[in-house]
């Protein structure tokens, strides 16, 4: 791990990394001691490590006790598009344009995405838990929504190490045999009137999940109208889950 860059301001340290040509962005408390859990965070389609809803969530985690790291996936942030991102935008744009089903185009997509995206996490975490504040055997969830999914949960499903997550917000094609392998603890968001995934859809994604013990969250609204008291959630779930190993804030 190559730190790039390190500020600390209102009791947060940033520090931005690469692993690799992986850039990527590691917050935690400034002033604590001991072990922190760890929460590796999937930002959306179209969006960056840094986007708002990866800063705004992280800020809730922050002050729970966690550390969050989120690097930034192929082809978005920091990184550069090839040409196959180029065409399967264009095909993504042209289809919301003109109203036709973006489903099977952003399924494909991300989950070209996910097989890059996932052993880079891998690599990642790795180097995370070189670090003296984080450690080889503290306990690691994972938090992403829509494109966050479709690479979490292929990455929960061989990673050994990710013992709770959050997912929500995709469809179940490309998904449902790597959910199934998943028996972690995990919550579950849906829009219920969702316009690009039918709810019969997320429905049957969380009921692939080999998960004992997995709770749904189903919203009214439309795609874009997850109400952000999910993140509050999102941090009393892992704070229940890893209670036993957290630092106070």
């Amino acid at each position: 791990m190559n730190i790039t860059a390190r500020t600390s301001s209102n009791g947060v340290t940033e520090r931005d990394f690469t692993v690799g040509d992986i850039p990527g962005v590691l917050w935690s408390p400034a002033a604590t001691s001991g072990r922190l859990p760890l929460i590796l965070m999937g930002h959306g389609g179209g969006t960056h490590k840094k986007a708002p809803a990866m800063t705004g969530r992280a800020g809730l985690l922050l002050a729970a006790g966690f550390a969050v790291a989120v690097i930034d996936a192929p082809g978005h942030g920091d990184r550069p598009r090839t040409a196959y991102d180029e065409e399967e935008i264009a095909v993504m744009q042209r289809a919301m344009a003109t109203g036709e089903p973006v489903g099977p185009i952003v399924e494909r997509y991300n989950g070209h995405l996910a097989k890059q995206a996932v052993p880079e996490w891998q690599a990642t975490l790795d180097a995370l838990r070189e670090l003296p504040e984080i450690g080889s055997d503290g306990p690691v969830g994972y938090y992403g929504i829509n494109m966050g999914t479709a690479i979490g949960v292929p990455l929960t499903a061989i990673e050994p190490r990710i013992t709770a997550a959050v997912f929500g917000q995709f469809w179940p094609g490309t998904l449902v045999e790597a959910a199934r392998r998943i028996t972690v603890p995990i919550e579950f968001a849906l829009q219920w009137d969702d316009e690009h995934i039918p709810r019969e859809a997320g429905l049957a994604l969380f009921d692939a999940f080999g998960s004992t013990e997995k709770t749904l969250h189903a919203n009214a609204g439309r795609h874009k109208e997850l109400p952000r008291f999910e993140a509050d959630s999102a941090v009393r779930f892992f704070t229940r889950h890893f209670s036993k190993a957290m630092t106070p804030a």
